[in-house]
C-alpha cells in the first residue's frame, strides 16, 4: 500500500509501471544481508529464515552474490 504500481508519484517508467515503485520496495525492504557461518554451518536462530522478494510484476533474471569474509 506504500508504494503502488502506476502511482503517479513514481514516475520513473523506463521498464513498465512497476519500475520505480519496485526500487522504493527494495530499499524498504533491505537489499543485503550478513549472516553468521561457524565450522562451515550456517547459524540461524530457531525463528530465523531468509526469504527473497521479487518487487517486480514481470518476470526478471536475478543473480544472488555471495562474498564470504574470514
Amino acid at each position: 500500500n506504500l508504494v503502488p504500481d502506476g502511482s503517479p508519484l513514481f514516475r520513473h517508467i523506463d521498464e513498465g509501471d512497476d519500475d520505480m515503485p519496485a526500487h522504493i520496495r527494495s530499499i524498504l525492504t533491505n537489499m543485503d544481508l550478513t549472516l553468521p557461518v561457524n565450522h562451515r554451518m550456517l547459524k540461524l536462530g530457531t525463528w530465523q529464515g531468509i526469504y527473497l522478494y521479487e518487487h517486480r510484476s514481470r518476470a526478471h533474471q536475478r543473480q544472488v552474490v555471495v562474498t564470504v569474509t574470514g
